[in-house]
């Protein structure tokens, strides 16, 4: 049995914040942000709006998606590093507000490679006929653990979440390869301080992730036997447009074969990847019996990636 996605969806807050907006913020500028990241806006979250708020919107759509309600669920997972509290969990959270039935939920922690994580872990209890369909979210409120005061951090990242449910597809569909890895070596180039904010060495982060992403990319591609010209369609996390060029650039792809959910929406972390794919999903530019590549980096630091043909 191979396992697939069978719906996504996506939600990010009403509140845009502009590169210009930032201006006023911030010792920056619209041209500085869009040359070094593709950043042109991000989206931000309310006071009132937490985590679990998120990630309830972008599950209902993806369940709309499948064509299932939340009781045909089994278990839930959802990646995240700012969740509402410690404990409990945003799976558990949202387990309650779904009104699905009591059935595993966890939070998974692979900060910006969350999502994969969560994705392949799913494969797993599916292929072994344990479950049958797993909600897996991405959801973050990085805007709480944002230092708006530093100039180099505060102009990456954004708030959103994207969901996908997970579950079995036709022979030669869903998931067909993947891998993951982590280095804690690099540990101290991205993490939260004890002040609860983010700490980023970006030239360390930048250095590894444009080795990571192209080298994952092409594994997963070459471990089902086919070639980089075989790819259709790249979703890479949406960190930082030069970084994710690296990406395509390696692969040989055309630019209008990638992602560039990053322009309206920063860096999401671990809602970065299921956002671009639920919205390419829905805009037509993922089709039947695509060859898609998804590929994530984050904290840890941690990286994962999946060859999938597009379908059930």
């Amino acid at each position: 049995m191979n396992a697939g996605f069978l719906g996504v969806g996506h939600f990010a807050p009403e509140k845009v914040l502009t590169n210009k907006d930032l201006e006023k913020i911030v010792d920056t500028s619209d041209e500085w942000i869009r040359t070094r990241t593709g950043i042109e806006e991000r989206r931000i979250a309310s006071e009132d709006m937490d985590t679990s708020d998120m990630a309830l919107r972008a599950a209902e759509e993806a369940l709309k998606d499948a064509n299932l309600e939340a009781k045909d669920l089994d278990m839930i997972m959802v990646a995240t590093v700012t969740p509402d509290t410690p404990f409990p969990s945003v799976a558990t959270m949202l387990q309650h507000r779904l009104g699905a039935n009591k059935v595993a939920a966890m939070d998974l922690s692979a900060a910006c490679a969350g999502f994969m994580y969560g994705v392949i872990a799913a494969k797993q209890f599916i292929e072994t006929n344990a479950y049958k369909n797993i909600l897996v979210v991405g959801v973050e409120k990085l805007s709480k653990i944002t230092d708006w005061s530093d100039r180099n951090t505060c102009v990456l990242f954004g708030d959103g979440a994207g969901a996908a449910v997970i579950g079995p597809v036709s022979e030669g569909k869903g998931i067909l390869s993947f891998e993951l890895g982590s280095d804690g070596t690099g540990g101290p180039h991205l993490y939260q301080t004890p002040e609860d904010t983010l700490f980023m060495n970006g030239r360390e982060v930048f250095k590894f992730a444009v080795r990571q992403m192209p080298e994952s990319s092409v594994y997963v591609v070459k471990k089902i036997g086919l070639s980089e010209q075989d790819v259709d369609y790249l979703v890479p996390h949406q960190a930082n447009i030069r970084i994710m060029e690296a990406a395509r650039q390696r692969l040989g792809i055309p630019e209008e074969k990638m992602s560039t959910a990053v322009k309206r929406y920063g860096n999401t972390s671990s809602a970065s990847i299921p956002i671009a794919l639920s919205e390419d999903v829905k805009a037509g530019k993922i089709k039947e019996n695509d060859l898609v590549v998804l590929v994530g980096f984050g904290g840890g630091l941690t990286w994962g990636a999946v060859a999938l043909r597009w379908g059930k």
